[in-house]
């Protein structure tokens, strides 16, 4: 959407009802989050939501059974997002290796510092408990789903305390990376400057894990 996200790609074959499904969720979200940028997430209700998109609040409800995810409408992509990286690993490549080469590369699509990294969409999310508790969530789930994946690449026990440590220091490292960047994105912070620095900050974060974990889940190949 405008400013707050990015238009979901289309996908092939979801034929007539898949699209207009998507494009429906997608309106509903982009409306919403206008709102909540300019009133306040607290401040708006689900009601109000349904009547500025005109539809029913049964069908906001139906879409998105969580206020927070009209916000969060990517959390499933984005809860498997580190782990997705990890299966996807070059060969020879780590996991580490993979994490820190692919959030680099993300700071070098227009979409990622200016889609959800915008001042409003950032102070969003900083201003309400909610929404912050809801990003906590889903910072748990992520860090679980990196764990299975790390598991699965080491050929481990899905229980294996490496795996889940490995994980928590990779997951850890993320979400310090995205939080400095959400605040560059609240202090209205050029894209240059906040690229230049958040990627300053990724290579000292993933260095610090280097000597331990530089090597582990290395793709052979």
């Amino acid at each position: 959407m405008t400013e707050v996200r990015t238009t979901q790609a289309a996908v092939p074959d979801e034929g007539r009802r898949g699209r207009k499904k998507r494009e429906t969720r997608e309106r509903l979200a982009h409306v919403a989050t206008l709102m909540f940028i300019e009133r306040g997430f607290e401040n708006v209700t689900i009601a109000e939501i349904a009547e500025a998109a005109d539809v029913s609040k049964m069908t906001v409800s139906n879409y998105f059974p969580l206020k927070e995810d009209l916000v969060f409408d990517a959390h499933e992509g984005v809860v498997d997002s580190l782990a997705r990286v990890v299966r996807e690993r070059a060969a020879g490549e780590s996991a580490l290796h993979a994490l820190h080469r692919v959030f680099v590369s993300s700071l070098e699509r227009p979409h990622v510092v200016n889609g959800r990294c915008t001042p409003g969409f950032a102070r969003l999310v900083h201003d309400s408990p909610r929404l912050r508790a809801r990003e906590r969530e889903m910072d748990e789930q992520r860090e679980a789903a990196l764990a299975a994946a790390l598991a699965h690449a080491a050929q481990a026990d899905p229980q294996d305390p490496v795996a889940h440590l490995s994980a928590a220091q990779l997951a850890g490292a993320h979400r310090v990376l995205w939080r400095r960047m959400r605040a560059l994105c609240r202090a209205a912070a050029p894209a240059a400057q906040l690229r230049e620095e958040v990627t300053e900050l990724a290579g000292t974060a993933f260095g610090l894990l280097e000597p331990v974990l530089g090597d582990y889940c290395r793709r052979e190949g």
